[in-house]
């Protein structure tokens, strides 16, 4: 572990503190070279591969990968919330955003990456500490040669939909030149 993040809030009389701990991102990024997307997303999901900085900050895990097809959980807890006492849009859009992302980067081969270029979400109801653990499941709905556009659904274990979004990626040669 390279780098640790301390965090306190006070609220009231009552403290709390969350400690981040992430290893070095270099060493667990793709060489898009060597290994497809799907490999690279089961080692991530195995624990072969660290997960990246962002996952340990925000929560998420991935808890199914296959090829278009990806499946991300996160525990809402309090420091995902707004002033509102709802979990940030941003801590929403982010997971679907990865889960996304990740659905269409499982089907690519070697020497081939994508990455975002936009995405669009729909918000149905808040999210608190008390919804459970969510489930954001994901699969690409094309994929061309240049961009892949992908669905994302995140909904709580009795199928409540919370929030839905489609997104576009841009689809690249990768790898070391």
């Amino acid at each position: 572990m390279l780098k640790v993040v301390f965090n306190r809030v006070v609220v009231g009389n009552m403290d709390r503190k969350r400690t981040i701990f992430w290893d070095d991102p270099k060493a667990g990024a793709r060489d898009a070279a060597l290994i497809s997307g799907l490999d690279y997303l089961k080692a991530i999901k195995d624990g072969r591969i660290n997960p990246p900085p962002i996952a340990m900050l925000v929560g998420y895990k991935i808890s199914e990968v296959d090829s278009g097809y990806a499946v991300f959980e996160l525990d809402p807890d309090e420091y995902h919330y707004n002033p509102f006492g709802t979990v940030h849009g941003g801590i929403i859009s982010t997971i679907l955003d990865t889960a996304m992302t990740t659905s269409v980067l499982s089907t690519l081969r070697k020497g081939v990456s994508c990455s975002t270029v936009e995405i669009k979400v729909n918000f149905i109801r808040p999210v608190t500490t008390d919804t459970g653990t969510l489930r954001c499941e994901a699969r690409p709905i094309h994929i061309g040669k240049h961009l892949a556009t992908a669905e994302g659904k995140l909904k709580d274990k009795k199928d409540n939909l919370y929030a839905h979004a489609v997104s576009t990626c841009f689809i690249f040669k990768a790898g070391k030149e």
